[in-house]
């Protein structure tokens, strides 16, 4: 589990074919210190394994699944991602749970900079649209953000949400040179999940199933 709380920005610095996915070389001096195998680092909001480290770079696993759902299959050499290790038990939750599983993917319809702060405007896929909340939680490449405004339903053709970015995080992610266009990773907040599924068999038949 993590909290969305970027550790540092790392660099992908190799790609390589590992069966029908990518094995990744992320230099990430900081979570790579003290890595070991078989962790748990997210990578632009991405959980992922760590298979191999030196002293400043960790290596891992992507499958395919992972690369067709998720904005890292559109990383190359020199990408650079936001990383965050594993909360470990008893430490303070900073932002919020975030299992780092990606629930898809975003794109920035607009970047409103201001004097300190940055809004950015994301478009939402229509099936996450609902699990979207004024003031609510969700995390966008990883990083642990509060929701500024949202679309009005019940439209979810063309839903979108804004976050507004104070100047730690523009500086400390890589939000801060995020561009219109750009596709992002989204994680809503598990609960909103769990209660969409609650109701969903409150409101199947008797009998059936949904």
């Amino acid at each position: 589990m993590f909290t969305g709380i970027i550790e540092e920005v790392g660099e992908i610095t190799a790609i390589s074919p590992s069966g029908d996915g990518w094995r990744l070389t992320v230099r990430a001096p900081k979570a790579a210190s003290d890595a070991v195998h078989g962790e748990s680092i997210a990578v632009s909001g991405v959980c992922l394994t760590v298979v191999g480290s030196s002293a400043d770079s960790f290596d891992a696993d992507v499958m395919k699944q992972t690369l067709d759902v998720a904005a890292l299959g559109d990383a190359a050499v020199g990408t650079r991602v936001n990383i965050e290790k594993a909360m470990p038990v008893g430490a303070r939750l900073g932002g919020h749970i975030v299992q780092g599983h990606v629930d898809g993917v975003g794109r920035v319809l607009e970047v409103r900079p201001g004097a300190q702060w940055s809004v950015l405007r994301v478009g939402l896929p229509a099936d996450l649209a609902p699990l979207v909340v004024d003031k609510g939680s969700i995390s966008v490449d990883g990083t642990s953000l509060t929701v500024s405004a949202v679309s009005t339903p019940p439209s979810t053709t063309d839903a979108w949400f804004e976050v507004s970015l104070i100047p730690e995080t523009l500086a400390a992610t890589t939000l801060g040179t995020r561009a219109v266009g750009d596709r992002v990773n989204l994680e809503t907040d598990i609960l909103a999940r769990h209660v969409e599924r609650l109701l969903a068999f409150r409101a199947a038949p008797e009998g059936g199933s949904r």
